[in-house]
């Protein structure tokens, strides 16, 4: 075999190299790969909060919820008192989509619900369950403190959320209560605290008292259909991204977190309007009466 066969062989087998080494032209292609990979997964951080800013604008305006929703206003009570049908309807879905509690909790449900039949047999159970005790214990006139109701929605919030972290069986060694069981009834714990909160405004004459429950309850319906085609929405452009798992660990986790917050506020304002710390408020308002706690929206016990 001649040189110029050796060489011609010699070219075409070997491959070029950038220092002529094939050790260092290996070590340099690992470490390329190397500062690819990191490349991509420190792109995977912005990509985080970039696909996650509905849901974390969301729960920081639900941060400071407890400071201005879920109390009657003036306008409200107004409203009832001398306004028509279409006002009770505006009155109950204002009150819906201002229930911080209650949006959390049908967020929790919602989560994990991706065909049509389920979401309208759970949403069915909810609704009829706080319509059930929306209508008969205001038109009955029984109710109770709205600072402990308010607290057990709260409990319900946290509930939710350990459910859907699976909680029951990875921490408690146990199975979940059916849950179509458990949202029929936490709906009924929901309506007594819509209803607690109705009773608070002035109905105006006994006349007609039904036909405003109804009004208002077919208000917070129509309020509640509003916020769940939102986070049906929201939840399915979720799922479709490359970080739904971490969504739903941050999410629930979430609400658990707020749910223990809204907890403690609840207790707060029991605590403090019962005196049982710092005593009777001076000039306790009589039963009926319009006042107002540091400063809130004035409201009638």
């Amino acid at each position: 075999m001649s040189c110029e066969t050796v060489k011609q062989k010699t070219k075409h087998s070997a491959k070029p190299t950038s220092s002529g080494k094939p050790a260092l032209y290996l070590l340099k292609v690992i470490n390329n790969y190397q500062d690819r990979q990191t490349t991509q997964k420190m792109s995977k951080i912005p990509k985080i909060f970039h696909q996650t800013r509905f849901l974390l604008t969301a729960l920081a305006l639900l941060i400071c919820a407890p400071s201005y929703g879920h109390d009657v206003s003036a306008v409200a009570r107004e409203r009832m008192q001398n306004g028509g049908v279409l006002d009770y309807i505006w009155t109950g879905a204002e009150h819906m989509l201002t229930g911080y509690d209650h949006l959390l909790f049908l967020l929790g449900v919602m989560f994990f619900l991706t065909r049509f039949r389920d979401i309208l047999k759970f949403v069915t159970a909810f609704t009829l369950g706080h319509t059930i005790t929306l209508v008969f214990a205001t038109y009955a006139g029984i109710t109770a403190d709205h600072y402990l109701i308010d607290a057990v929605i709260a409990l319900t919030v946290m509930y939710k959320g350990f459910e859907n972290l699976d909680g029951f069986r990875r921490w408690l060694a146990c199975s979940a209560p059916p849950l179509l069981i458990m949202v029929f009834g936490f709906g009924l714990i929901h309506g007594f605290g819509l209803s607690a909160r109705l009773q608070d405004l002035t109905l105006g004459s006994e006349d007609g008292l039904l036909a405003k429950i109804l009004y208002f309850n077919l208000g917070v319906e129509l309020g509640q259909i509003a916020a769940l085609l939102v986070m049906a929405v929201a939840i399915r452009a979720w799922q479709k991204t490359t970080v739904w798992v971490p969504i739903t660990r941050i999410s629930n986790g979430l609400l658990v977190f707020f749910g223990f917050l809204l907890l403690l506020f609840q207790l707060h304002g029991y605590v403090h309007e019962s005196g049982l710390i710092h005593g009777p408020e001076a000039g306790a308002a009589a039963p009926g009466e319009m006042h107002s706690h540091d400063g809130g929206e004035p409201h009638a016990h």
